[in-house]
């Protein structure tokens, strides 16, 4: 019956010699059966089961005192590339008094691994094409960028030079995305980086004057991903050049908070621009509804959130919110965001 299983196994007795093997482990591991019997199991082969750690823990197990589970050994015959196998053992008692035998059981996971590792290896080979593209989308996007900033500085209509630099800022913040995405390993983005980043960039083309205006995060340890990251950085490109246009007129001095508390991903957040300019009431060329307040009402219903601006006296804050449930009112949520 042992000889006839389909699984590689050897039936050993006290003192670790053959009492039985399968004929599937004489043939996989190339043992003349004849005369295998009686032979003690380090010796088979050429000796390429002698090895004294398998034979400690199968003493202890024909004792009792353990049990072979999962044990894994390189199988390294002479003239043949060696074989991965994990080993099984257990104590076989007989009711009539007779002496225990040890069951081994062997098999091969040789192919198994090989194709484990060659799934490893083109993960990792594709993680590492996928930073490399990244880098090189940043790289052209900062380009881009450039030459829209150059173009802007020979144009002589002011509308147009608004617009363009706008352009700029919009294709700035996919960048800055990029490089984000390129440093990270799990593909989500952490926003406090990705707005620092974000918020010095629009700070370097847009703001002349950092003692007259202040541009800063203020970010809890939120992860997103990457298509989220995508609006929301567009969202902050808006509302900030959106406040260094109208907040504060005539060289008003100021401050810009961008602000993000987030309780993971797909849960409740809540991103806000605030500012302590004049006030919407002040602001009458952003009252009207422009190209930037149309990208933020659609990238804001894009994520199933909601655009909640108000006066804070000082200023203005602009909040998109997005909820799992109605589970707080948006009293609450005004009243609990960053300023």
């Amino acid at each position: 019956m042992l000889s006839a299983s389909t699984a590689p196994l050897v039936l050993l007795d006290g003192a670790l010699k053959i009492v039985g093997l399968s004929a599937s482990f004489a043939e996989r591991f190339q043992i003349e059966p004849v005369g295998a019997t009686g032979r003690s199991f380090s010796t088979l082969g050429h000796g390429e089961w002698r090895a004294p750690q398998l034979r400690a823990l199968l003493e202890l197990t024909l004792s009792g005192a353990t049990e072979i589970d999962a044990y894994e050994m390189d199988l390294r015959r002479e003239g043949q590339d060696p074989r991965s196998l994990v080993l099984n053992a257990r104590r076989v008692e007989y009711p009539t008094g007779a002496k225990p035998l040890l069951l081994l059981t062997i098999a091969d996971v040789t192919d198994a691994r090989l194709s484990e590792k060659l799934k490893d290896d083109l993960v990792r080979e594709k993680t590492i094409l996928l930073q490399e593209i990244q880098h090189r989308v940043a790289n052209s996007l900062q380009i881009i960028a450039s030459v829209i900033l150059q173009n802007a500085r020979r144009v002589q209509s002011e509308e147009t030079r608004g617009h363009l630099h706008d352009a700029h800022q919009r294709v700035m913040s996919i960048a800055v995305l990029q490089q984000q995405l390129a440093a990270s390993r799990l593909g989500d983005v952490e926003v406090r980086a990705y707005f620092n980043g974000l918020c010095k960039s629009i700070g370097a083309s847009m703001i002349r004057d950092h003692n007259q205006i202040a541009l800063s995060v203020s970010a809890d340890d939120s992860a997103v991903s990457a298509d989220v990251s995508v609006s929301l950085g567009l969202i902050v490109t808006e509302l900030v050049i959106n406040a260094l246009k109208h907040a504060f007129p005539g060289q008003r001095s100021g401050k810009i908070v961008v602000g993000y508390e987030g309780e993971g991903l797909g849960s409740d957040w809540r991103l806000s621009v605030s500012d302590n300019g004049v006030g919407m009431h002040r602001q009458a060329g952003a009252a009207k509804a422009g190209l930037g307040t149309s990208i933020i009402d659609a990238l804001a219903k894009q994520l199933s959130a909601e655009v909640d601006v108000e006066d804070v006296n000082p200023g203005t804050r602009v909040s998109i919110i997005h909820r799992r449930a109605a589970r707080f009112s948006p009293s609450a949520a005004r009243a609990d965001a960053p300023v």
